[in-house]
């Protein structure tokens, strides 16, 4: 049995900095599982920028003012406490990833440059041109690498192992073997990233982005919060839903429907195009809805007019990105683009550390909810995210780690883990994976998506029911032990099947429109009712219970979210 301190489910940017903060500060075993090599983790797709009032632009931003966007922009569901901390930390995290080599873009004065996005009240979005989850990514692997952390690349982890109160490990399967492995851990993040994939072919997610994280926890008896609030993101490419980045729009890009007008001007008239995603997301849908989209039900990004120069230097990666996917040069024509699910802002319940009801279990970064985001979260705040709370869980773990013994292990571990997947090889009917996968995907984004109603979440919420049931019958026919991706695959799909049952069961009890929630059979927010967040955990009927837990106020009252 493979034993270490502290264990990181997950290579994103979250996980290695909680990795690295673990390895660093004291000579412990920390270990990264992993089931993609690190840098090719989600993390990298990140395109635009991270926040941080740094006032190197703008001297009269400040931490504060970075605070109030945030809540604001989160449609007051954030708890306040945690977004403080975000905002608070924000510059020294920023500092800390440029001492440690991350290449960010400089001012003439040489320094941190940082432009506008939207719901931010100033420029405070930190970039290098339009890749800087690629650098941060790379910069904090290399020095992982240098401190010695130990990474398990291609395992999947399969479930949690704890005794009810205290963790004590995770039982995962090594793709390159087929063998199955119990690690033991005092202390485990799960670090996983998001759920996008539930959506399946309109999402910007890479496709191992299926909510791992979420459905061990989700399993093991954690509550998952606010999991309803999906951000679908404005501008993905019409075909594939690849991100056209924020920065785009940062950068002065428009906004046109089909008849050539920068239609946000009917939305958001102050913000125009640096309107918060939420917004824009549904002005779009709203656009094409009366008529006023492509043939293919899209609108356009134009960035023509910002010149050859500019694109080249500040957007090249989306420049290529058309090219390669759509064969137009953004230089030279409008890039045609749909909204596209992008972000959770729901997640595993956990502390500003980062740790969950059980001790020694921890979430960081997309997977886990702190509640920063509440409804809707801003752009840069992210990859702010996942630097604040990675380092937070990774500190808080490696304390915890020092001042305690390993747990006795549970008799056969192994055991649960083993029945999932001979379960799977032994399955009784043809149905397949991707055929279920499709199924729910097209579900999720028809039933569930942008807009919603009560009818169409009912009918989410049975279709799923239909296909878990189905998936129970699932066969993989590959019997194969190294490299069986059609395994994965069907782990993967248990996963996103879970996911999506507690996405629609929340969406159809929260009766109000809030941030990326919008309800159009109740279009208005109450406060009165549903200032709080959802709770869902797994009851003895596969299905999920709900319960509710108000939200940390302590500055900021609600008001009515104009832009």
């Amino acid at each position: 049995m493979l034993t270490y301190d502290v264990l990181i489910v997950g290579s994103g940017g979250a996980g290695l900095y909680a990795a690295l903060k673990s390895r660093i500060e004291e000579d412990l075993q920390v270990a990264v599982l992993t089931k993609v090599y690190p840098t090719r983790s989600h993390t990298s797709a990140a395109q635009g920028g991270v926040n941080a009032a740094l006032a190197n632009k703008d001297s009269t931003d400040t931490w504060e003012q970075h605070w109030f966007d945030t809540v604001k922009g989160s449609d007051y569901l954030a708890d306040q406490e945690a977004a403080e901390l975000m905002c608070r930390e924000a510059p020294e995290v920023i500092r800390e990833m440029e001492h440690w080599g991350c290449p960010f873009d400089r001012t003439k004065a040489g320094k941190i440059a940082q432009r506008p996005f939207g719901g931010a009240s100033k420029p405070r979005a930190c970039y290098a041109e339009d890749k800087i989850g690629h650098v941060m990514l790379h910069t904090l692997y290399e020095q992982g690498l240098r401190h010695g952390v130990n990474y398990f690349n291609e395992w999947v982890t399969l479930s949690l192992i704890h005794n009810g109160q205290r963790c004590l490990g995770v039982n995962a399967l090594n793709t390159r073997t087929g063998q199955l492995h119990t690690i033991q851990a005092k202390a485990v993040i799960l670090a996983t990233g998001g759920y996008g994939r539930v959506y399946w072919n309109r999402t910007s997610n890479a496709y191992g982005n299926t909510g791992d994280g979420a459905a061990l926890a989700y399993r093991a008896g954690l509550p998952l919060k606010d999991m309803e609030f999906v951000q679908f993101h404005p501008t993905g490419l019409r075909r594939t839903g690849i991100l056209m980045s924020e920065g785009a729009r940062g950068e002065g890009a428009y906004l046109l429907n089909a008849l050539g007008e920068r239609f946000m001007s009917r939305y958001a008239p102050d913000k125009m195009e640096l309107a918060p995603r939420d917004l824009i997301s549904r002005a779009i849908e709203t656009e094409v809805r009366e008529g006023r989209g492509g043939p293919d039900a899209e609108v356009f990004l134009d960035l023509t007019h910002l010149g050859m120069e500019r694109i080249l230097q500040r957007l090249p990666q989306i420049r290529q990105l058309c090219i390669g996917f759509e064969g137009i040069d953004p230089i030279e024509e409008p890039i045609p683009i749909k909204p596209t699910a992008h972000y959770s802002m729901g997640g595993i319940h956990t502390d500003i550390n980062g740790l969950s009801p059980i001790e020694g279990i921890y979430a960081a970064g997309e997977s886990g909810c702190v509640s920063v985001h509440g409804a809707n979260r801003l752009g840069g705040n992210s990859l702010l995210d996942i630097l604040v709370f990675g380092r937070r869980a990774g500190n808080h773990a490696l304390e915890y780690a020092r001042q305690n013994d390993f747990q006795p292990m549970i008799t056969n571990p192994l055991a649960t883990a083993e029945a999932r997947i001979q379960k799977l090889m032994d399955g009784e009917s043809q149905e397949r994976t991707a055929d279920i996968r499709r199924e729910m995907g097209n579900l999720m984004a028809e039933k569930a998506g942008i807009y919603r109603v009560a009818a169409d979440l009912k009918q989410a919420v049975a279709g799923l029911a239909e296909l878990k049931v189905r998936f129970k019958r699932l066969k993989v026919r590959d019997k194969s032990k190294i490299f069986n991706t059609e395994l994965v695959a069907a782990l993967e799909l248990e996963n996103m099947l879970d996911v999506a049952e507690v996405i629609s069961q929340g969406a159809l009890e929260r009766v109000e429109s809030r941030g990326a929630h919008y309800r159009e059979d109740f279009p208005k927010r109450d406060d009165k009712n549903w200032l709080k967040h959802t709770m869902a955990t797994k009851g003895s009927d596969d299905r999920p219970i709900l319960d509710f837990k108000p939200v940390t106020i302590s500055r900021f009252q609600p008001e009515e979210r104009t832009y």
